[in-house]
């Protein structure tokens, strides 16, 4: 299992930091600045990822809840650009209008789309990670490009684990024993190792046809 445990490994040495109030002038009207370059397009905004624990939420940070609700919310989806020493995530108070927010959340799913990420196919035609860049696992959020990818791989379904942030481990093969065992393991080991560096996302596994999230299937 040693082939995958690279995917979850960081490249950078210390996980993504949280949202924190800014205090400081010079800092506020840097990220004043930002967000003008947001609105106008210079700067690039991503979805990224976050528990559904994330202290941004409370913060009213932009999110859309992808698993849960807005009660009880899983797993969520935050809008961010890098510092770049840390991730600053957009916030409901940077906008004028919900029109305003619409147009940036529309730009951060089209970035998505352009994104550039490099698959390996460690089991040919049956299991593939992607990895070592900072929106990997966000690439989940990118219809066409999980189409194109079970497309690839073949079958009606792909199964997809996504249990730290930059990067995702996806199977045609799940029904298979042997693939299903290797693929549990190297999550669960994953996710319960922080020593990988990266930040948690969710300790579950999805199913998605067509490009589409069809079913969460919890691991807890």
């Amino acid at each position: 299992m040693s082939f995958l445990k690279k995917l979850f490994g960081s490249n950078k040495s210390t996980p993504d930091p949280e949202l924190n109030p800014i205090t400081d002038k010079a800092q506020n009207a840097g990220i004043n600045a930002d967000i003008e370059s947001v609105k106008s397009g210079k700067l690039k905004v991503y979805p990224i990822l976050k528990p559904g624990d994330w202290i941004g939420i409370k913060a009213d940070a932009i999110c859309q809840v992808l698993v849960g609700d807005a009660e009880n919310p899983l797993l969520v989806i935050g809008f961010g650009y890098d510092a770049p020493q840390n991730f600053v995530f957009l916030n409901g108070t940077d906008f004028n209008t919900n029109e305003d927010i619409q147009v940036a959340i529309s730009g951060a799913y089209q970035n998505l789309a352009a994104y550039e990420v490099a698959l390996n196919e460690v089991v040919p035609g049956k299991v593939c990670i992607i990895d070592g860049k900072d929106f990997c696992a966000e690439k989940i959020l990118d219809k066409p490009f999980m189409k194109a990818l079970q497309n690839k791989l073949g079958g009606d379904h792909l199964m997809v684990s996504i249990p730290r942030r930059r990067g995702m481990m996806v199977t045609n093969a799940f029904e298979e024993e042997e693939i299903r065992a290797i693929f549990l393991d190297v999550h669960a080991k994953t996710w319960n190792d922080p020593s990988y560096g990266n930040a948690p996302i969710i300790n579950a596994v999805f199913k998605l046809v067509n490009g589409e999230i069809e079913l969460v299937k919890p691991l807890n």
